[in-house]
């Protein structure tokens, strides 16, 4: 396969070396399991967190005589997923045996897709700071997991669990088209965004249901690619990040020593923060790949395709769009929004046939901040859509003002209720009443003589009595009629 350079170097992510400039180069491999309450070619169940080989079927043991029968949810995730992706839908794919021994595999070799995957070429875009990334992904291809090593259980024996043996798994290959490990973690929360939002995996990383080998290699700008060494099963997006720093200053060090890279399979150390060699790289030879006879080449008809294209949901490119466009947010706002479905449906639920700035203003830094602060979510938090809608409503019609209603979002998430009703008989609501006002700001006035002849030279200075207004009225004041007044008796235009 020849790969075509996609991306021109950029001196801005190059990598500063003893001897001069290096730039890394990233493509990455990831497993996705599939959303799908039974395995790819088995009936056992999926379900995380069960008792060590419960979830195992004769099919998943390698029982002699047992044939896989695929799963049609699984085949229709994987379309489903290659959509999102904008890639090319294979109507015709077939299946492998990739050949291996480990003693958590039990046929001796794993049911994959090698020459003629389910879905071909598609892209990710990714919003760096400075710039729009474009990374290609080279294919999607589905296969089934194996099962797991259990190491730590007794000081001479190591143990063998089935549950994940024959797990659907969907592996999403970039092309190298990466450059920075900012741009790696990037790519990897985008997909895993993607991947929720279609339902086609649930993104949690830390119950290995995502997880990415990631094939780091540096060289000299303008240079052909360098010799790679893939990282193995990488479960967090930030030890993506820094398994690739390690690993790119690793082969630096050593070319700039006179030496050669190995192609190799390494493992990242989160304790240590390093990689270590595993085994050397195998090559697709090695895996004596060859059509599974036990399974008919899958095909599908282009209206089955269309049929699924039909049902996706709004992905979240799309819909931040339409943030910017319908709700006129900024797209960095836009981008915290829909970052996961449930914000975006919680944001729109508040923002209906409301002020969408305000709003978003409102979820973004209040709800979301004191959620990140208690260590809750969306789906934990006191305060609800409705809840945090009657707020914003109270602002605009201005019944309290913008620090009331902040005193009014504290009791809502401490004590709960209706926020019109907490108003009503707290007897939050603000002063709008002008005679009331002027005297408070009469009163200021006459106390503070000096300030006044300092703002008349200089108008900044008129928000300390805006403070100081707010302050004696308990925040009651409606401060633009506290800044007009102000403007009028100290006699700033």
């Amino acid at each position: 396969m020849t790969i075509v350079e996609a991306r021109t170097p950029d001196p801005k992510k190059f990598i500063k070396g003893a001897t001069g400039d290096w730039e890394v180069v990233i493509g990455m491999e990831v497993h996705a399991q599939v959303t799908s309450a039974a395995k790819l070619f088995s009936g056992a169940s999926t379900e995380f967190g069960k008792d060590p080989n419960s979830n195992v079927s004769l099919v998943d043991a390698a029982m002699p005589g047992m044939l896989p029968v695929i799963n049609e949810e699984c085949v229709a995730q994987a379309i489903r997923t290659g959509l999102g992706l904008k890639a090319q839908i294979n109507l015709k794919s077939v299946f492998d045996r990739k050949n291996y021994f480990y003693p958590d595999l039990p046929q001796g070799y794993q049911i994959s897709q090698f020459k003629q995957p389910i879905v071909g070429e598609g892209k990710i875009v990714l919003d760096m700071p400075d710039e729009q990334v474009v990374v290609g992904v080279e294919r999607l291809h589905l296969e089934q997991d194996a099962g797991k090593s259990l190491h730590d259980q007794h000081p001479t024996m190591s143990f063998v669990d089935l549950n994940r043996s024959g797990v659907a798994l969907m592996e999403i290959v970039s092309k190298p088209d990466l450059r920075s490990s900012d741009e790696a973690k990037a790519y990897l929360t985008k997909l895993r965004i993607i991947l929720r939002y279609l339902g086609t995996c649930d993104g949690n990383m830390d119950q290995g249901s995502m997880r990415a080998d990631v094939n780091v290699s540096v060289r000299r700008p303008g240079e052909g690619f360098g010799t790679r060494c893939e990282i193995k099963n990488v479960n967090s997006i930030r030890f993506v990040g820094q398994a690739i720093e390690y690993e790119a200053r690793r082969q630096i060090a050593i070319l700039e020593d006179g030496g050669s890279i190995d192609q190799e399979t390494r493992l990242y150390d989160a304790v240590k923060g390093e990689t270590r060699s595993m085994r050397s790289k195998e090559e697709a030879h090695d895996y004596r790949y060859f059509p599974d006879p036990d399974l008919l080449p899958l095909e599908f008809t282009q209206d089955y395709v269309d049929e699924l294209a039909a049902h996706l949901p709004e992905l979240p490119d799309d819909k931040k769009a339409r943030f910017v466009a319908d709700y006129g947010l900024t797209p960095y706002d836009a981008d915290v929004l829909v970052a996961e479905k449930v914000s975006a449906d919680f944001f729109e639920h508040v923002a209906k046939g409301r002020d969408a700035k305000l709003a978003a203003n409102w979820v973004i830094n209040e709800l979301f901040g004191r959620l990140n602060k208690e260590g809750l979510t969306l789906e934990t938090s006191p305060v609800s859509a409705a809840q945090l809608g009657g707020i914003i409503d109270l602002i605009k019609s201005d019944t309290i003002s913008g620090k009331i209603a902040k005193d009014l979002f504290e009791i809502v998430w401490t004590e709960g209720g209706d926020p019109a009703a907490v108003v009503e008989a707290r007897g939050m609501k603000q002063v709008t009443d002008l005679g009331a006002i002027e005297a408070v700001v009469d009163e200021i006035i006459a106390a503070n003589p000096d300030k006044v002849a300092q703002a008349r030279e200089k108008p900044t200075l008129l928000g300390w009595f805006v403070g100081q207004v707010m302050k004696a009225s308990q925040g009651k004041a409606n401060p633009q009629a506290v800044n007009d007044l102000l403007k009028a008796k100290i006699g700033i235009e």
